[in-house]
C-alpha cells in the first residue's frame, strides 16, 4: 500500500463538494493554479487511521466531462493524463442524494475512465425529509462501488468516508458502465492504436475534446482530425448516442434503488421562502435591507477588536522609541514598517465581518437567489446572467471573479463583465471607506437603530455596484457582439450556515489579506519612508541650520521645534518632491500632496493608501506623541489655512475616487492574461481613472 495517496474530488455544483473537502482537510489547504493554466487549485492534505497521508486535490466543479469552460477542461485533463502531476489514485465523486439521476451521469462518465471510484452520496437527511428511501446497499451492489451515505453539513457519515478511502485503495477497478465502443468503434480503435491508449471511452473524449486537450501535440491533433474526417465523425450526435445510452443505465439501477413515498408532498419550504426572496419587488427590498444589517454591523461590531488592535500598535510604538537606540533603523522599523502594518491590521475584523457575511449568503443559498434576481436586471443592459457571479464576488476581490468569467461562452458579454468588475466595491476599498467616514461621519444613530456610519458605507456599496451595471449598459452600445448569452443556473435549497466553514473562510480570507497585502505594504512603507526621510541636494541642513536660530528656539519650546523641523523636512523630501509636482492637477479634488503620494503609492494596491498615512504622519509628527493613524488623520492641518486636511468634501471626494479608479496592479495584471490583449487593461485603466476624477471632482465642489 502507498504511504501517500492522491484523490480527485469531483461533483456537480452545488452538491456539498467544498464542505467535504474543508471536513477532510480542516484548514490543511493550499492554493495555486493547475500548471499551464489560470484555474485555481485548491489541494488539501490529511490522514487516515493507519497513518496513510492524502493529499486531495478538489476540481472544479461539473455536470459532465464535456467542457463548457476552461475550468471543466481540467477535469478531463487531470483525470485522463496519468502524467498529470494531479493524477489521482483514486476519484471521490460527490453526488446529491436528492438528485441522484443527473449526478450519476457525471459518475459513469468517471467510471469508465477506469479509475478507482468512491461516491460520497451527500444530503442523505435532504433526502429523507423528501420522504426518498435510497436503498445504499442495493446502490452499491449495481454499480459496484463503494456508496458511503453522508450529510456534510451535520458532519455525518465523515469518518465512515474515510474508512471507505482506506478500504478502496485496496480494491480493484469496476466495470464499464456502457459499451462505448459501439459508439464509434473504428474511430475509437484508431484513436488508441496512435495514442497507445489502453482504455476506449479516454479515446473517445479525445476525439471529442482533442482542440482544447493541452497534453496532445500537433502532430497528434492533426492525426486526430485526419481520422474524424476518415470515419465520418460526428461529435453531437455522438454525444447524444452516449447520453442517451448512460440514462437508459442511470434509470435501470434508481428503478431498483430509490423509492419516493407515493403521498403528494406539500410545496416545499424554499419554494415557500423564494415567493418572497426572489420576488421582482419584494426580493430586491429585501436585499437592499439585507445589505443594511451587514454593514450596520461591521460597523458596530468591529469598534472594540479595532481599537484593541490600535491601542497595540501605539503600545509597541512607544516601546520601540523607548528602548531602541535612537537612529535611522530606528526610524524605519517604527514610523515605517510599524506604522505601515498597523494601517493595515487594525481593519483586520472588519475584513473578517465581511467576509463572514458573505460566506453565510452563500452557504444558506441565498446568494444564489441574488444571482437569480439580478439575472433580470441584467439582461436589460445587455449582460450575461452569468455575469452576475463575478460581480457578487468583485465584494470580497476582484481578482478572482475575473478569473471566473471564464464560465461565460458569450465573448461580449465577458469582456464587458471584466471591465466593469473592478467598479465593485472590493475588500481592500474597505479599510479606505471605513477610515475616512470615520473621520467625517458622525457616530450616532438615527432612529435609534441607524448607524450613520453603517449608512454611508453601505451606499458606496450600492453606489458601485449601480455604476458596473451602467457602464456596463454604455459598453453594450459599444462593442458589438450577434451572439446572444445564456444562463442556466440551479438554485439549492435553504440550509443552515455551516459555522466551521464560515469560520475556515473568515481565516482564509484575513491570513490571505493579511499576507498579500502586508508583503506590499511593507515593501512599500519601506520605500516610502527612505523617500520621505531624505531630499534632495543640502535641504535638510538648511532646514536645521534655520530652526537653531535663537529666535525660534526662545519662540517655540523643543516639541514643537522638532515637530516644525520634521514637518518641513517632510515637504523638502524626495517624497514632498513627488507630491507637490501632482498637487496642482488634484487641487480641484480638495487633495493636498500627501494624499497625491498616497495617491501613486496606492497604485500598487488600494489599501496601501492607509499604510502611506499611517508612514507619513508618523514621519511628520511628533515622535514623543503616539498616537493612531486615524488620530494623526483627523488633527492634519493644512499648512496654508490653518483649517483641516480631511473635511467633510475632502474626504467623501477622496472615496469618490477610490470607489472609481483602477488602483490595482493585480488586477490590471489578471485582466490582461484572460484577454491576451494589453489594449483591455489600458482602456479599463483610462475610463476608470476618468471617472474617478469626475466623481470626485464633482463631489468635492458641491459638498466644500
Amino acid at each position: 500500500m502507498k504511504d501517500k495517496l492522491r484523490i480527485a474530488l469531483v461533483g456537480n455544483p452545488n452538491t456539498g463538494k467544498s464542505t467535504i473537502f474543508n471536513a477532510l482537510t480542516g484548514l490543511n489547504q493550499k492554493v495555486g493554479n493547475f500548471p499551464g493554466v489560470t484555474v485555481d487549485k485548491k489541494i488539501g492534505f490529511s490522514k487516515l487511521a493507519d497513518g496513510t497521508s492524502l493529499e486531495i486535490v478538489d476540481l472544479p466543479g461539473t455536470y459532465s466531462l464535456y467542457p463548457k469552460s476552461a475550468d471543466e477542461t481540467i477535469v478531463f485533463e487531470v483525470l485522463s493524463d496519468r502524467n498529470n502531476t494531479s493524477h489521482p489514485d483514486l476519484v471521490l465523486i460527490v453526488a446529491d442524494a436528492t438528485n441522484l439521476k443527473r449526478n450519476l451521469l457525471l459518475y459513469t462518465q468517471i467510471a469508465d475512465l477506469g479509475l478507482p471510484v468512491i461516491i460520497a452520496l451527500n444530503m442523505m437527511d435532504l433526502a429523507a425529509k423528501g420522504n426518498m428511501e435510497i436503498d445504499i446497499d442495493g446502490l452499491a451492489k449495481r454499480l459496484n462501488v463503494p456508496v458511503v451515505p453522508i450529510a456534510a453539513r451535520k458532519s455525518q457519515g465523515i469518518e465512515e468516508l474515510k474508512k471507505a478511502i482506506q478500504y478502496q485503495t485496496h480494491a480493484s477497478f469496476q466495470n464499464p458502465t456502457i459499451d462505448v465502443e459501439v459508439i464509434a468503434p473504428g474511430l475509437i480503435r484508431a484513436i488508441s492504436d496512435e495514442l497507445n491508449l489502453s482504455n476506449p471511452y479516454v479515446a473517445l473524449q479525445i476525439a471529442h475534446q482533442y482542440k482544447n486537450i493541452r497534453y496532445l501535440t500537433k502532430p497528434q491533433i492533426s492525426k486526430i482530425e485526419g481520422l474524424e474526417k476518415q470515419y465520418h465523425f460526428h461529435s453531437q450526435k455522438s454525444q447524444a448516442a452516449e447520453t442517451i445510452a448512460r440514462y437508459n443505465f442511470i434509470n435501470d439501477i434508481l428503478l431498483d434503488t430509490v423509492k419516493y413515498n407515493s403521498v403528494a408532498l406539500e410545496e416545499n419550504i424554499s419554494n415557500k421562502i423564494d415567493h418572497y426572496l426572489t420576488h421582482k419587488i419584494w426580493g430586491f427590498v429585501i436585499f437592499i435591507l439585507i445589505l443594511f444589517a451587514i454593514f450596520q454591523s461591521i460597523f458596530a461590531w468591529s469598534e472594540y477588536p479595532m481599537y484593541l488592535i490600535e491601542t497595540v500598535f501605539v503600545w509597541f510604538a512607544e516601546m520601540g522609541h523607548r528602548f531602541l537606540p535612537e537612529g535611522a533603523l530606528t526610524n524605519l522599523l517604527i514610523d515605517g514598517v510599524l506604522a505601515g502594518l498597523s494601517g493595515v491590521m487594525v481593519f483586520i475584523p472588519q475584513i473578517a465581518l465581511l467576509f463572514a457575511f458573505i460566506s453565510v449568503l452563500e452557504d444558506t443559498g441565498y446568494m444564489s437567489r441574488v444571482t437569480f434576481m439580478m439575472d433580470r436586471l441584467m439582461r436589460k443592459v445587455g449582460l450575461n446572467g452569468k455575469s452576475v457571479v463575478p460581480l457578487i464576488g468583485g465584494l470580497a476581490c476582484a481578482v478572482p471573479s475575473i478569473m471566473s468569467t471564464r464560465t461565460i461562452e458569450n465573448w461580449k458579454d465577458r469582456i464587458i463583465t471584466i471591465m466593469v468588475t473592478p467598479l465593485v466595491s472590493c475588500s481592500a476599498r474597505l479599510p479606505i471607506y471605513t477610515l475616512l467616514i470615520s473621520l467625517v461621519v458622525p457616530k450616532k444613530y438615527v432612529l435609534g437603530f441607524i448607524n450613520l456610519q453603517g449608512l454611508a458605507l453601505m451606499s458606496l456599496y450600492v453606489m458601485s455596484i449601480m455604476a458596473a451595471i451602467l457602464v456596463a449598459w454604455v459598453m453594450k452600445g459599444i462593442i458589438r457582439s450577434k451572439i446572444k448569452g445564456y444562463f442556466i443556473m440551479e438554485l439549492p435549497v435553504y440550509r443552515m450556515p455551516r459555522w466551521n466553514n464560515v469560520g475556515i473562510t473568515m481565516f482564509e480570507s484575513v491570513k490571505t489579506f493579511v499576507t498579500q497585502a502586508g508583503k506590499v505594504i511593507i515593501a512599500v512603507s519601506i520605500v516610502l519612508w527612505v523617500l520621505a526621510s531624505y531630499g534632495p541636494s543640502n535641504k535638510f541642513e538648511k532646514i536645521e541650520q534655520k530652526y537653531d536660530a535663537p529666535g525660534l528656539k526662545s519662540q517655540y519650546s523643543k516639541s514643537e521645534i522638532d515637530r516644525l523641523i520634521a514637518s518641513e523636512k517632510l515637504e523638502n523630501s524626495y517624497a514632498g518632491v513627488l507630491g507637490k509636482s501632482i498637487e496642482p492637477a488634484i487641487k480641484p479634488l480638495g487633495f493636498d500632496w500627501k494624499i497625491g503620494i498616497a495617491l501613486i503609492t496606492s497604485f500598487a494596491a488600494r489599501e496601501v493608501f492607509v499604510g502611506t498615512m499611517a508612514t507619513l504622519y508618523s514621519v511628520d509628527g511628533d515622535a514623543t506623541k503616539m498616537e493612531s493613524v486615524r488620530e494623526k488623520m483627523a488633527g492634519a492641518k493644512n499648512s496654508s489655512t490653518g483649517l483641516p486636511i480631511f473635511t467633510v468634501a475632502s474626504a467623501f471626494s477622496l472615496m469618490m475616487f477610490y470607489a472609481f479608479a483602477m488602483q490595482c496592479m493585480s488586477t490590471m495584471a489578471v485582466v490582461y492574461r484572460e484577454t491576451k490583449n494589453i489594449k483591455w487593461p489600458l482602456i479599463q485603466f483610462t475610463y476608470m481613472l476618468v471617472l474617478a476624477y469626475t466623481a470626485s471632482f464633482i463631489v468635492y465642489q458641491l459638498l466644500k
